[in-house]
Formats: C-alpha cells, sequence, structure tokens
C-alpha cells in the first residue's frame, strides 16, 4: 500500500479527532475539526446516518488513526508491533514508545517542524545528526542519553534561522530538553503511555493484531 497524499484534513473528519497532520492550520480557526463547517464525516456518505460499527471495524479505526497520526505505512506498523511484544512490558505501550522515538517524532517534538511530515522531510534531507553523527533515517530510534542536533551546514539555512527563534516558545515533553542556542536536543528518557497522542487506545492495536 502507497503512502496516502490526499488531504490530511479529511482523515481527521473521517476520525472525528485532530491528529495534527496539517501543522500550524490544525491550532487555528481553519481546522477542519473545530471550525464546524462540516462537522459530519468526508465524502457524499459522510451526512448520512451509518450503521452501528462492529468490533473489528472499530479496532481497525484505531490501527489507522494511529498510522497516519505517525505517517507510518502498514508493513512497517506490522513490524513495529511484533517488536513491541518481542520487548519487556506491555506490548501498546512498547508500540507508542517505538512511535514516540522514532527521528522524525523527536525532531517535531522538539519543535524543529510544524509537522511529523515536514519533520520526516527534513531528516530525510540529511539536516540532522545523532550524536554528531549524521542520520538521514526517520524510522532511526532513539536511545535515552542521545543528542539530536541541527548539522553545522544546516545551522546557515533561513529555515532553521526562523525555527530557532521558535524553539523557545514552543512546549516540549518532559522527556526531552532542548538548546535553543545550539539547536540540539537530549533524549532524558523514555516516554510513557501518557506522553504519547492523547486520546490513542493502545489496547485496540492490541486485540486487532491478536485476532
Amino acid at each position: 500500500m502507497a503512502r496516502y497524499t490526499g488531504p490530511v484534513c479529511k482523515i481527521c473528519r473521517r476520525n472525528g479527532i485532530k491528529l495534527m497532520l496539517k501543522g500550524d492550520r490544525c491550532y487555528g480557526a481553519k481546522c477542519a475539526v473545530e471550525s464546524n463547517r462540516r462537522p459530519y464525516g468526508p465524502g457524499e456518505h459522510g451526512q448520512k446516518r451509518r450503521r452501528k460499527v462492529s468490533e473489528y471495524g472499530t479496532q481497525l479505526a484505531e490501527k489507522q488513526k494511529v498510522r497516519y497520526i505517525y505517517g507510518i505505512l502498514e508493513r512497517q506498523f506490522r513490524k513495529n508491533f511484533a517488536e513491541a511484544e518481542r520487548r519487556a512490558g506491555m506490548p501498546g505501550e512498547n508500540l507508542l514508545r517505538i512511535m514516540e522515538t522514532r527521528l522524525d517524532n523527536v525532531v517535531y517534538r522538539l519543535g524543529f517542524a510544524d509537522s511529523r511530515n515536514q519533520a520526516r522531510q527534513i531528516v530525510r534531507h540529511g539536516h540532522f545528526a545523532v550524536n554528531g553523527r549524521k542520520t538521514n533515517v526517520p524510522s532511526f530510534e532513539v536511545k535515552v542519553g542521545d543528542i539530536i542536533a541541527v548539522r553545522e551546514p544546516s545551522k546557515k539555512l533561513e529555515y532553521f534561522a526562523v525555527m530557532g527563534k521558535e524553539l523557545g516558545r514552543k512546549n516540549q515533553p518532559g522527556w526531552l530538553s532542548v538548546d535553543v542556542a545550539a539547536l540540539a536536543g537530549r533524549v532524558l528518557a523514555l516516554p510513557g503511555r501518557t506522553e504519547a497522542e492523547p486520546g490513542i487506545q493502545d489496547n485496540l492495536i492490541v486485540e486487532f493484531y491478536s485476532r
């Protein structure tokens, strides 16, 4: 299955919640979920009453929602879940931890990008280093103590000059710290379930893959 490239606001409307896929637009009056211009699902059947969703449909929708939030294809998401099951602890919490410690997500959480899609793009373009080593793999999993920094050649770009001024105004999660002057961040701890995107029911994802 190829990566979805259509209107992302439709995904938020379909799920009925903000998935933060559009960057700054998600915080403004134009947000498709909060504007109330179209308080129903997308498509020609969006306004019609739908039949009760089955248990399988609920689980599938939750899995798809998390995939869209983190921008991951099905094959990779399934591999991540298999890895989460192999690790000690609760599979659902392990899965969310794997999602949150992806390099593209950490770059987004630190405030270097307005969306995960934007973060994925600048990571792929080789603008970041992990512990001093250039890393352009969005799925790279960071660990406690890792330092994620903008590479020296990239600091001269206008993009990072603008982002550097905004870093101090953005809120970072407690498991990350940011050095505004150095355009760098550090992983202080591994994130827990409460530090992932709110509203995710990881138990439904576990049930979906356990069928």
